[in-house]
């Protein structure tokens, strides 16, 4: 299947014929949830050594023995990873590193959505915490790794990070990132989280594309996943204002092999090669806001990250 004839039904098998990843080591991140443990899968069929990561352990032992009976001869390692205390990332990134030389995909999964006004471990919005700091700092520790994986194996490393088309609503606020100022709105929190990982998509790849480790957004799709365990009817009917003018997006749920689709071909397709900064959508090439990709923006978040995760 040629990458042009993808669309939103695609599933991660139908991404992955001639792939081979043997040799090659993956990290993902929430792996936990539907979209996560998929991928995961997804990763370890074609041969490549996946690291899986996750709050919960006892999740993290299940999600292991499901994808070593899916495929057997799965070589798979956990590593447990709360993404909202900055402590325990970096715990996580020195045991991924301790356990291998070098990583050549990092899978940014996992994610928070529209949860009650709460704040991490180190006092951030929770949102903003868990989806972009977290997975900043993390990226952060590994892109040494990620550099000696492209250095190892001659093929460009990858950093995935899952974002979605609702940072459409609204950029970072730099002035008042975590609500200290301002009343919390639990849709605008989530839409700026998501457009910090664009924005760190544009910036790492600025900073380290040249160096062999190519960055790319994902929106995965709609899926029926745990990710909206926080929603109550009223967030539902709120959605659907939202979304008034795609009148489809809450009724064409994608299934979970089609919502991490996107993800598994960003981090495998040969085609992506000079297209590092992508948003992409539907396995494809989308369109992220002029807010999520302005570079003036995209490097302020990094020195507003750096800071926050000193």
């Amino acid at each position: 299947m040629e990458s042009n004839l993808y669309g939103s039904g695609t599933t991660t098998d139908d991404v992955l014929p001639g792939v081979d990843l043997t040799g090659r080591t993956a990290v993902v991140t929430g792996v936990t949830s539907g979209l996560g443990g998929e991928t995961a899968r997804a990763l370890a069929s074609v041969g490549a050594t996946v690291v899986l990561t996750a709050r919960d352990e006892d999740g993290l032992g299940v999600v292991a023995e499901k994808i070593r009976v899916a495929v057997p001869g799965a070589q798979v390692h956990s590593v447990r990873l709360d993404l909202a205390d900055l402590s325990s990332v970096r715990s996580a990134a020195e045991e991924i590193r301790a356990g291998h030389d070098a990583i050549d995909l990092l899978i940014n999964n996992a994610g928070v959505m529209y949860t009650p006004f709460q704040r991490t471990r180190d006092g951030f919005e929770l949102q903003f915490g868990t989806n972009h700091l977290g997975h900043f700092l993390l990226t952060r520790l590994l892109v040494p790794s990620l550099e000696a994986g492209a250095a190892r194996s001659g093929v460009s490393s990858r950093v995935v990070t899952v974002s979605s088309d609702a940072h459409q609503a609204s950029g970072v606020d730099f002035d008042d990132p975590h609500f200290e100022r301002t009343d919390y709105d639990k849709f605008v929190a989530y839409a700026r989280s998501k457009s910090a990982n664009v924005l760190m998509t544009v910036e790492l790849e600025r900073r380290f594309g040249g160096r062999g480790v190519h960055a790319f957004a994902v929106h995965p799709g709609v899926c029926a996943t745990s990710l909206a365990r926080h929603m109550s009817r009223d967030d539902m009917a709120e959605m659907k204002r939202m979304s008034a003018g795609k009148p489809e997006l809450l009724t064409n749920l994608k299934s979970i092999p089609a919502g991490a689709a996107t993800s598994v071909w960003a981090a495998t397709s040969p085609d992506l090669e000079a297209a590092g900064g992508s948003y992409l959508a539907d396995c494809g090439i989308g369109r992220a806001e002029d807010h999520a990709t302005d570079p003036a923006a995209a490097a302020a978040l990094w020195e507003l990250s750096v800071r926050c995760t000193a």
